[in-house]
This record gives C-alpha cells, sequence and structure tokens, in this order.
C-alpha cells in the first residue's frame, strides 16, 4: 500500500481503513517521528491550513493536530465550542460547505459520529475524527505505535481493556486490534460491553485476521497472560457528575490495581488514553474522591506511577501518528 493512494480521503473510523492501510499510517508515523527527533524538518505542506473544531475541549488532541501541523507547515485555526456555531445556528452541512472552501482540512472533536460523517459528506476536503462517542481513530493510531516501539511487533500481543467498554475507546481498540490481528479482551460488567452489531463487525474481521476477542467479566479470567492492559475514565466528556455513583459502584472491581498488574505479568504494561483519576489532585478528582471514599477511580496512583505504566510515551505518540494521517490524506 502506497500512502499516496490516501490522498483525499477522510479519517472517520478504522472500519474504513484496511489493516494494511492501519499499519502504513503507523509505519509513517514511525518515520515522521523520527525525523523530528533527529531535528529534520518536513514542512511539506507549506501554506496550507486547516481549522480544528472542538465542541468538547481537549489538552492532547489540541497539542497534537496543532504541533503536528505546524511540523508539516501549515496553520491552524481553533475553533472552541464557544466559536463554532456547528449545529446552533448554522447546519453541519453549511458549516462543511462553508470550511472547505477556506481549509485544505477539517477536524472534528465533538459528540456523535454522524456529525463528523456529515461533515466529511459535504466537505470537499479531508475530515479527521478527533473524538466523537463513538469512536476515537487517533488514539488508537497512537496506542499500537507505542505498543510496536515497546515490544517491537504487534503480532501475538494480547490486549485487556478495564472498565466501560460501551464508547469510544473500547469500540476503537476491539476494532483496532482486530484489524492488526491481536487479541482483545473486553473486561467489564454485563452491560457494559460493546454494542452486538459492532461485535458482530469486529469478529468477522478478526476471522481474517487471525485476532482473537473476548468479553468477559471476571478480571481472574481475562488478564492473566495480557501483555497490555489498557483502561479509560469511567465517565465520559459531557455527562452529568449524577451518572457517576452507579458507574462506580458497578466498575469499583475493575480499577487497575498492582494486583491486576502482577497477575498480568512482569513484562505487561499499562496504558491510558488520559486524562487519569489515579489521584486527588484535580478538582473532578478530589470533588469524586470526597464523595465517594476513593483515592482513585480507574487506576491506582501506584500503577500509573509504575514501572509498568507506559501513558506519557502513549501521549507523545498521539502528536506522531495525527502527523501521519494529515500528511497521507493531504
Amino acid at each position: 500500500m502506497k500512502i499516496s493512494e490516501m490522498k483525499g480521503r477522510d479519517f472517520l473510523k478504522l472500519l474504513d481503513f484496511t489493516s494494511e492501510e492501519i499499519m502504513g499510517l503507523i509505519d509513517l508515523a514511525a518515520e515522521l517521528k523520527a525525523q523530528k527527533k533527529a531535528g529534520i524538518p518536513h514542512r511539506v505542506f507549506e501554506g496550507k491550513n486547516i481549522a480544528l473544531i472542538f465542541e468538547k475541549t481537549s489538552t492532547r488532541t489540541r497539542c497534537s493536530f496543532e504541533v503536528a501541523a505546524h511540523d508539516l507547515g501549515m496553520n491552524t485555526t481553533y475553533l472552541d465550542p464557544s466559536c463554532s456555531q456547528i449545529g446552533k445556528k448554522e447546519s453541519v452541512a453549511d458549516t462543511a460547505r462553508v470550511l472547505c472552501s477556506m481549509f485544505d482540512g477539517l477536524e472534528y472533536r465533538g459528540y456523535g459520529q454522524s456529525i463528523v460523517e456529515d461533515l466529511a459528506k459535504y466537505s470537499d476536503v479531508p475530515v479527521w475524527n478527533g473524538l466523537t462517542n463513538e469512536y476515537h481513530p487517533t488514539q488508537i493510531l497512537a496506542d499500537m505505535l507505542t505498543i510496536k516501539e515497546h515490544f517491537g511487533t504487534l503480532e501475538g500481543k494480547k490486549l485487556v481493556y478495564m472498565g466501560d467498554a460501551r464508547y469510544n475507546m473500547g469500540n476503537s481498540l476491539m476494532l483496532g486490534c482486530a484489524k492488526l490481528g491481536m487479541d482483545f479482551t473486553a473486561c467489564a460488567p454485563e452491560g457494559y460491553f460493546p454494542e452486538p452489531a459492532l461485535r458482530d463487525e469486529a469478529e468477522k474481521i478478526a476471522k481474517e485476521t487471525g485476532a482473537v476477542l473476548c468479553f468477559e467479566s471476571d478480571p481472574k479470567k481475562a488478564v492473566p497472560g495480557a501483555d497490555v492492559i489498557y483502561t479509560d475514565v469511567w465517565v465520559s466528556m459531557g455527562e452529568p457528575t449524577e451518572v457517576w455513583e452507579k458507574r462506580i459502584n458497578d466498575l469499583a472491581a475493575y480499577c487497575v490495581t498492582d494486583e491486576i498488574m502482577d497477575m498480568a505479568g512482569e513484562n505487561s504494561v499499562f496504558m491510558h488514553c488520559l486524562p487519569a483519576f489515579h489521584d486527588l489532585n484535580t478538582e473532578v478528582g478530589k470533588t469524586m474522591g470526597e464523595r465517594f471514599g476513593r483515592e482513585c477511580m480507574e487506576v491506582t496512583d501506584s500503577v500509573f506511577e509504575g514501572k509498568h505504566s507506559i501513558v506519557f510515551l502513549e501521549a507523545e505518540n498521539r502528536m506522531h501518528t495525527i502527523k501521519a494521517v494529515m500528511a497521507a490524506t493531504l
């Protein structure tokens, strides 16, 4: 697969890409990362402009897109929730047609997948998904690059996702593993697994790639032999604090602890897409900790800061993989 074959395409979800294309993006990200580390300029898109539409704010996604764009020679315009009229005073279709007349690429981070799909439908320039409720494809590229860097390969690796697997991260990790032939286990309570229709799609892909997908509620059965233990916050962005009580009660047994990492094995790694509530040093963490009598939520501080954790390498790789997506599609 030649990266040039992706020119002009949108990057909305992993289902739209073949296994070869996904690996091509990961390999391109590794090349661009090596160039950046070596101080080799790659401003190959000098003079181009991209718009970053953020209905949900983010530290990593915004910085990743902006630094990646600047490294490639591009200018960025950031539209935060107070600036964008998308879906409020202006339809998604009209927004897409206006912005694509001014910009060479559009990024969207927000709510329903249907919004970014509609942006792409009415846009004449590439549209990139920075996160929706259903999918987070740029995060998965960063995760896979990180795993490949650490272990030297993705082949034969087992990833266990702990916690609430119903939304963007559970869905996207399941699809990413299926596409790349990795074993994937969602370890969650009943009712917290991906939707059956999406699971069926992932199973069909897994049969072609040799991946094994499992859905297990008992951590003692799910975790042993895992190469990667992965988790995410228990409440998605934009959800009201009222949902925390039931969620915490349901997911308490799925907190990633030292015991969980010991079950996985000495050579296992811990990953998290961030931000993480591993201590009480944030407003939300402190409030929830006091309210529910907890020192952490989805992961303990000892794991987050411990020898197994590769979360900050993973966070850095967001920028390199996003750069690869933009370079390939522009």
